[in-house]
């Protein structure tokens, strides 16, 4: 779940639902995707910037427009160009803003040239944004600042990106991480010794738990290029300095505010599953099972536990002599979570010894902590597209990916038979293919040449009717007037009767011969559709 309404709606339904066949019993719940809310924590600080539409802007300016990349090229003797931005994986953006930074002295002599007249003016909306841009004094600190939250928030991501069962460290982790960005503008007195569940509820728009604007840590390159802007304009930029000081705390405000609001660490069992941390059962046992009480009271009161209140004492119980008999090894204090499976080190513990327990843990490292999956899917997307790239290119180069990550890498990749004639074979079936595309394709446009002459002929034969008809009127509204003549007396009314007679009679004679040449096309459209 990403968090939108409709699917806490659904979340709603489905639990009851399951409620309704399976006796009462609750799903049990941990809360939207940990890593999506981080993409849209990012996404909601950085609105009042606009930095989306500037980020795209540097892109779009020059993607598919070779005469103006030219222009470019000359201008600065650079061949550098931005990359595109991603407007749904913000904190995939880091290269984006860093090539940013690099481009923007040679976008700025772009512009200039432009305002000069050496240069056309491209007259997009781009270009209208990106000169916006370079009248802003602070655009560099902006960007830093930018770079400097996305770099603090990537190794998470990066590091939950994983199927394995990590649920456990997941709440110490992002609360970890909520730290680090409240001690960029939160007094560090409120700070300390604070646990993962007051740092969801910490008031961050009460501004006397702020510090001064100017105490603010917006990191080091958004500070440099501050330092360079008082050089060169001394203090004629304070004030607007001040205001962009007060803008990264508002940004970093709002970043906190989305993440507490679809955070994880508001539900109470993902703090507790850090009892299932060997660290921590070796460091803190008491805790570790007071928080297994919970996770189980939790468990009875949604009807999950089979056995009832008795099933649950004897889980507890085994798991408090689990505490005292096995966790005080070196073995559990130098656990290092990402480098050694969790469920493999305790299955080697747990499963012969405590059997009732760790079929209990086992259902409790099901949970999972997000769309880890999907959002890796995403970032090795992004590693292997380059631009102009083909659909089938993409899912063959994932292909590729997953195949050698199975294997643990390139090395590690075993060369059957099976893959030696594949690879020996490449080169014929590349050619088969390339025939196959061409037969495709001239099926295709041989399909659409008669579905052109087919619509071409229907038109004919529309025209045809319609001519048709307009002929029949015409020869019997002569037919019409010639009789009212022969009524007539000589005289002038009825020498008017056959004139008009007359002058049908030739029209119909001309929709005729227009007939026949509209036949002579129909016939001729017939015999190419039959050659095809």
């Amino acid at each position: 779940m990403d968090g939108p309404n409709v699917n806490w709606r659904f979340l709603e339904m489905l639990r009851t639902e399951h409620a309704e066949h399976f006796g009462g019993a609750q799903l049990v719940v941990v809360g939207s995707c940990g890593l999506h809310t981080l993409h849209n924590a990012v996404k909601c600080g950085f609105t009042e910037w606009h930095m989306e539409k500037f980020l795209r802007a540097l892109h779009t300016i020059f993607h598919n427009v070779p005469a103006r990349r030219e222009d470019f090229c000359n201008l600065t003797k650079s061949k550098t160009f931005a990359l595109p931005f991603c407007g749904h994986r913000w904190i995939e953006n880091l290269p984006v803003v860093q090539r940013a930074i690099e481009i923007w002295p040679d976008m700025k002599k772009y512009v200039d040239a432009v305002t000069t007249k050496k240069l056309p003016n491209p007259g997009t909306s781009s270009y209208d944004t990106i000169e916006v841009a370079t009248k802003d004094p602070l655009i560099l600190a902006k960007l830093h600042f930018f770079m400097a939250v996305s770099r603090s928030v990537t190794p998470f991501l990066t590091k939950y990106q994983t199927d394995e069962p990590v649920l456990p460290f997941f709440a110490n982790d992002l609360a970890e991480l909520l730290k680090n960005l409240l001690r960029r503008f939160i007094k560090r007195e409120l700070l300390t010794d604070v646990t993962p569940q007051h740092l969801v509820r910490l008031d961050v728009t009460d501004k006397q738990s702020r510090v001064h604007p100017k105490a603010v840590d917006i990191g080091i390159g958004a500070e440099t290029a501050i330092k360079e802007l008082q050089q060169r304009s001394k203090s004629s930029e304070e004030l607007s300095i001040l205001h962009f000081q007060n803008q990264c705390m508002e940004c970093l405000s709002k970043m906190v505010q989305k993440i507490q609001e679809r955070s994880p660490l508001k539900f109470p069992i993902v703090r507790q599953l850090t009892c299932l941390n060997p660290a921590f059962m070796y460091s803190n046992p008491e805790l570790c099972q007071k928080q297994m009480k919970s996770i189980v009271r939790k468990f009875l009161q949604d009807r999950q536990l089979d056995g009832g209140v008795a099933a649950g004492d004897l889980i507890t119980q085994k798991f408090s002599e689990m505490l005292s008999l096995e966790v005080r090894t070196e073995e559990f204090q130098s656990f290092q979570p990402f480098k050694k499976r969790l469920d493999v080190f305790l299955s080697n513990i747990i499963s012969e010894t405590y059997p009732q327990l760790w079929s209990f843990i086992q259902k409790l490292l099901l949970l999972s902590h997000g769309q880890a999956t999907v959002e890796r899917g995403f970032s090795v997307n992004k590693e292997i597209e380059t631009a102009n790239i083909h659909e089938d290119t993409v899912v063959a180069q994932r292909i590729v990916c997953d195949y050698i990550s199975l294997h643990g890498g390139v090395t590690k990749v075993p060369l059957t038979p099976a893959l030696l004639s594949s690879v020996s074979s490449s080169r014929a079936r590349y050619r088969i293919h390339l025939e196959t595309e061409r037969k495709k394709r001239e099926s295709q446009a041989e399909s659409e040449k008669r579905k052109a002459i087919e619509e071409n002929l229907e038109q004919l034969r529309k025209h045809r009717r319609s001519i048709k008809e307009v002929a029949e009127h015409l020869l019997r509204d002569a037919d019409k007037l010639a009789d009212q003549a022969e009524a007539k007396q000589a005289g002038s009314k009825m020498a008017e009767l056959i004139a008009k007679s007359n002058a049908f009679r030739r029209s119909h004679k001309e929709k005729m011969a227009e007939l026949i040449k509209l036949d002579e096309q129909i016939a001729a459209k017939r015999a190419e559709l039959q050659k095809l």
